[in-house]
């Protein structure tokens, strides 16, 4: 348990920077009004908001794609940055609305995993549940979340009100399968997290994943579908053109590619595939 006094002695640290950033990632899309409903909220309850739009072309109540996304682009923001992620379909069926502070910032959405990625890379300090009903906007919709719950605990926190008044400390949040990692001796087995649109297969294994490994040259990877053995690279140029490799890609994951190909369409793999990867030297 974090006591009060390094709850808020840690919430200051994350505080000093001048900028008050808001980071927005959701399943809305841009053709109806929803974003723009839960910008006006954040605004008006902090004008002097920043609010960045991380995507909101997540494909609808994809949990998992959603979670790659934010935890792809968390690392780039200020310490202090407030990050607002919203794909829920659980909305108004109990599920819980929670706020997890790190080292580096804040996150608030639904209890349903898609936080915790991102949290994770940055060291969890505290996880509160958002139950203070002055901190929300009155009346709360029971299937807009997002705009009467998120969005003002959001700008509440921009304008430095502490964790704590928001709900009470819990310690067990949700974490989904997408986020868990069975390591062996020179082997993990993992899922498959992203798919992109070059085709690469994007796991959930990381890059301190690895650590424990010895040095590698190669990975025999088996897929649902496929099974072979190819180069452990650093670069898509250590490759020949249409030969698959893996390798650390730019968001910290261990990606399988095809270099000028496309790794998913070769392999026959899509997100939520399960896959072992046992490294060789």
């Amino acid at each position: 348990m974090v006591t009060n006094s390094y709850l808020y002695q840690s919430y200051t640290e994350a505080k000093s920077v001048p900028a008050k950033i808001v980071t927005l990632t959701s399943d809305f899309g841009l053709q109806d009004v929803y974003v723009a409903e839960v910008k006006a909220v954040i605004l008006s309850v902090c004008p002097e908001a920043i609010i960045t739009d991380v995507t909101h072309e997540v494909e609808k109540f994809n949990l998992r794609m959603g979670a790659f996304m934010l935890a792809s682009v968390v690392p780039y923001f200020p310490k202090g940055t407030v990050h607002v992620a919203v794909v829920d379909p659980g909305v108004g069926a109990g599920r819980r609305a929670i706020l997890i502070q790190t080292r580096q910032g804040f996150f608030v959405g639904p209890d349903n995993g898609l936080l915790i990625l991102a949290a994770l890379k940055q060291t969890i300090l505290a996880v509160h549940e958002l139950t203070n009903p002055k901190l929300m906007r009155s009346p709360v919709s029971n299937t807009f979340h997002g705009r009467d719950v998120f969005a003002p605990a959001a700008a509440h926190l921009a304008n430095g009100i502490q964790p704590s008044d928001f709900g009470q400390e819990i310690n067990d949040v949700v974490k989904p399968a997408f986020a868990k990692v069975a390591v062996g001796k020179g082997m993990v087995v993992a899922e498959v997290l992203h798919v992109d649109s070059f085709g690469n297969v994007i796991t959930n294994v990381s890059k301190q994943g690895l650590t424990h490994l010895n040095a590698y040259e190669w990975v025999t990877v088996e897929l649902p579908k496929s099974k072979l053995k190819m180069r452990f690279a650093k670069t898509y140029a250590e490759t020949q053109p249409d030969e698959a490799l893996a390798l650390i890609g730019s968001h910290g994951y261990v990606e399988l590619a095809v270099n000028q190909g496309n790794a998913a369409e070769t392999f026959h793999t899509r997100a939520g595939d399960k896959i072992k990867l046992t490294f060789s030297s």
